[in-house]
């Protein structure tokens, strides 16, 4: 599964099903995929993803120092902000902009 993010401040983004479930529940969000949210909840979801992000960042040591180059490394070794960071991008634009969010499938 791949889900859509649309908000008419940015482009869309499209992230797979497990990552943006995860992401959609450090914003606060029950993870439920279709769904949005409306412009006043905007800022305070991208707030708490934020937080969750600096926070997991604060608890994992730095991959590039623990684990040498590898050209097999798995999905997981992708950070947590690297994942993040497009819909951080697309909640911030919202915020901005004040404009809904939608996700679907």
């Amino acid at each position: 599964m791949i889900v859509t993010f649309r908000t008419k401040a940015h482009a869309d983004i499209m992230i797979f099903g497990d990552i943006a479930i995860t992401l959609l529940k450090l914003m606060g969000h029950s993870g439920t995929v279709p769904s949005a949210l409306l412009a006043d909840e905007v800022p305070a979801a991208l707030e708490r993803l934020r937080t969750a992000v600096a926070a997991h960042k604060a608890m994992v040591p730095k991959a590039a120092e623990d684990v040498e180059d590898n050209d097999d490394a798995d999905e997981s070794s992708v950070d947590l902000a690297q994942r993040a960071f497009p819909l951080i991008e697309l909640l911030a634009a919202a915020a901005t902009a004040k404009c809904d969010v939608m996700w679907d499938q």
